[in-house]
């Protein structure tokens, strides 16, 4: 063996023995690093608002008012298995710790947050419009909220100024949006690293825990005790993904899923509530499991041969699909059902077909234009901002 073979052998094999995680990456990990598209994640995303849609048209009692008439009449089978499709959000969160760690790497703040803006507000605004839109259209269907109510809703700033939400889907993006700020602020300011992501995964779960004790709201707000282990855990198979597994990293998966599945479990099952949306609990932690199992296989490659070109165009769809399926969703279903005398299925099929439709149709007018137009005036606000602060320097 030549000596130059020797020094590369020993070269690699230093952060594996020092364990020295900045380096190991570099050294055997760079492909997984800045390989390609994980287009799987793609498929998954499709799959989890796939989930939503089926539990707000089927799989939620108060759909009924679409319905005329509860649809766990017209779907009995389909609704048993359309109760647990709220889990997906579940998933949605576990994907999103997964993306962010991932696309927020070598990046500086102010591209974290200009990516996150032209990324999010584009299409949520048109979703905005489009329902209220209809809402006043037909007021039968939902009642419109009042101008002040739905101007602030453009903020997407409505939950903590305690204002109606015109899209009641958006909830989750005040989670994600609190997720952001936290990542923001204790790990991509200084850069994101290995050592600081772990960091902020140990200190995010020992807080998560310790707000539980609390139980005060502002704690819950800041902390997101229920809904941390989620993104705990995506944050920490992204890690695996780039370099590799060790026992500290699926010691943080597995205590997130630990904590996860609990909450899950608290918050959509009681033995004393016997309601119009029955869960099993055992169902609860089989489908919280099998989410942090899929993008597990995502971050060890598992799922490196679903490559498929159309999963990536899926994938695209799945943020303005999700913004609009639900209220806009209502609307079709009472439209084919009750007005044109479709059959339920035909209705169902039909409803969630014309609501992807939509979401290509906002993707493509209003997401990818929009949004590369409002980065890329935030990027030119940003350098004239930093030439004028020089200059005053």
């Amino acid at each position: 063996m030549s000596s130059t073979m020797t020094e590369r052998g020993v070269a690699e094999a230093a952060p594996l023995i020092t364990g020295d995680k900045e380096r190991l990456g570099k050294a055997v990990g760079g492909r997984r690093a800045g390989g390609d598209r994980l287009r799987a994640l793609d498929g998954l995303r499709l799959v989890a608002a796939l989930m939503v849609c089926l539990f707000h048209y089927v799989g939620k009692a108060q759909t009924g008012h679409a319905w005329g008439r509860n649809p766990r009449e017209l779907f009995p089978h389909l609704s048993d298995l359309a109760v647990y499709g709220c889990l997906g959000v579940q998933l949605f969160f576990l994907i999103s710790g997964f993306v962010i760690c991932m696309s927020t790497w070598g990046k500086s703040l102010g591209e974290f947050f200009r990516s996150r803006v032209s990324r999010l507000y584009p299409a949520y605004w048109a979703a905005i419009m489009l329902t209220t839109v209809a809402c006043v259209a037909a007021p039968s269907v939902i009642h419109p909220l009042r101008l002040n109510e739905v101007l602030v809703n453009f903020t997407m700033l409505q939950q903590p100024m305690g204002v109606p939400r015109v899209l009641g889907v958006c909830w989750t993006l005040w989670v994600e949006a609190r997720f952001y700020l936290l990542f923001a602020l204790f790990v991509v300011w200084k850069g994101v690293t290995y050592r600081r992501v772990v960091i902020f995964c140990c200190l995010w779960t020992v807080a998560g825990v310790l707000a539980r004790v609390a139980d005060t709201p502002l704690t819950d707000e800041i902390v997101m005790r229920d809904h941390a282990p989620f993104f705990i855990g995506g944050l920490a198979l992204y890690l695996i993904h780039r370099y590799g597994s060790d026992l500290l990293l699926w010691g943080i998966v597995g205590v997130s899923w630990l904590l996860g599945q609990r909450y899950s479990t608290t918050a959509l099952w009681s033995p004393d509530v016997t309601g119009s949306e029955p869960r099993s609990p055992h169902v609860i932690l089989l489908v919280v499991t099998l989410a942090f199992v899929a993008v597990a296989a995502v971050a060890l490659g598992w799922l490196r041969w679903a490559n498929w070109r159309w999963l990536t165009f899926a994938g695209a769809l799945t943020y303005p699909f999700y913004l609009v399926h639900e209220h806009l969703g209502w609307f079709a279903i009472t439209a084919l059902h009750r007005h044109l005398g479709l059959t339920p299925r035909e209705t169902l099929v039909t409803a969630i077909v014309a609501m992807l439709a939509l979401a290509y149709t906002i993707h493509r007018l209003v997401e990818k234009p929009f949004g590369l137009r409002l980065k890329r005036a935030m990027s030119a606000q940003a350098a004239r901002l930093g030439l004028t602060m020089r200059g005053r320097g």
